[in-house]
């Protein structure tokens, strides 16, 4: 009996009640590398299979994918936005400046998904997609691998203002890239590794011709030669030319070696050794590959994870291009 009187007191009862109302309050929604494993446990395959197949056909899609990935997250968050095309309440990211004629793999993110809606209809978000083909595509050029932690939602709406003003670009003072990285939640070091995503892929001659022309002496001549064959000084402005001329299609740390012998395409890739407090960090990869990839995972792993969409916030789009 006291026993009953001690369960049923007030102070007793009180507690309790505080206790199963904590109980019924939901955890907050988090990214988690098996969020998958009931909905869709095929899902990481059929994506790496649809991925591989892309890049074994063009092996440059492997550098656009990452470069597609990275575009996504810095506009509003790893939200699958720079997917969406223009319709007349949505203003396409891919039709802003840093994207427009230069964005590519679209056509693979949706190939991708398609297979996984086969598979799994309405349960793997076009952003958890991108994520992981970004990592996928890494490793099919012979680059790091990391753990993708999955569970993101796709937004409703693309931002092309913060599209224009939020992606670095090729012509950036070393500030201002250390700013735009800073100002999404990365440091100074991981705009270092994650600018050696520039060890594969290619860019158009307009990004580069003023620096192969200028007679600078952070270019190496021989170099700025090389590429004015590729690059004339007027017209063939989307003639493309490898950032990494001596591996264009591996991932590996050339791309520092590059820069130390001044010969980074373009002027963000340069600007990396010019006497600021990032010529330590590219000397650290040029003499250190196993550093590079792995500092470049962890690099990645937490530029996936800016601002995602989670729980009930966003939708799963069928089709990556388009609103449900």
């Amino acid at each position: 009996m006291e026993n009953i009187k001690f369960f049923n007191s007030p102070i007793t009862l009180t507690i309790m009640s505080l206790i199963l109302l904590l109980s019924n309050v939901p955890g907050e929604a988090q990214l988690s590398s098996t969020f998958y494993d009931i909905t869709c446990p095929n899902a990481t395959t059929i994506i790496r299979t649809s991925i591989r197949r892309a890049i074994s056909a063009e092996r440059r899609m492997a550098a656009s994918l990452i470069r597609l990935h990275f575009h996504d997250c810095f506009v509003q968050g790893c939200d699958a936005s720079i997917l969406l095309d223009e319709t007349s309440t949505i203003q396409s990211e891919k039709t802003a400046g840093p994207n427009i004629n230069s964005a590519r793999g679209f056509e693979v993110i949706e190939a991708a998904k398609r297979e996984v809606e086969r598979s799994c209809p309405g349960v793997v978000s076009c952003a958890d997609v991108l994520t992981l083909a970004a990592r996928d595509a890494s490793v099919a050029d012979s680059g790091p691998s990391w753990t993708v932690r999955l569970g993101r939602r796709d937004s409703t709406t693309a931002n092309r203002a913060e599209a224009n003003t939020d992606l670095p670009g090729p012509f950036d003072s070393l500030n201002t890239l250390i700013s735009a990285f800073a100002n999404k939640g990365l440091s100074t070091r991981d705009m270092v590794a994650l600018s050696g995503a520039h060890t594969i892929g290619q860019a158009q001659c307009f990004l580069f011709r003023a620096r192969i022309y200028s007679n600078g002496t952070d270019i190496d001549p021989n170099f700025a030669s090389t590429r004015r064959s590729q690059c004339p000084p007027t017209g063939g402005d989307s003639n493309l030319a490898p950032l990494d001329l001596v591996t264009p299609n591996s991932f590996d740390n050339n791309y520092y070696r590059n820069i130390v012998q001044r010969r980074g395409l373009l002027q963000s890739d340069q600007i990396l050794l010019s006497g600021g407090s990032t010529d330590d960090i590219v000397i650290q990869y040029s003499n250190n590959p196993r550093m590079f990839a792995s500092d470049f995972a962890d690099a990645m792993i937490r530029m996936s994870e800016i601002e995602p969409l989670l729980g009930q916030n966003g939708i799963i789009r069928r089709v990556c291009s388009a609103i449900n």
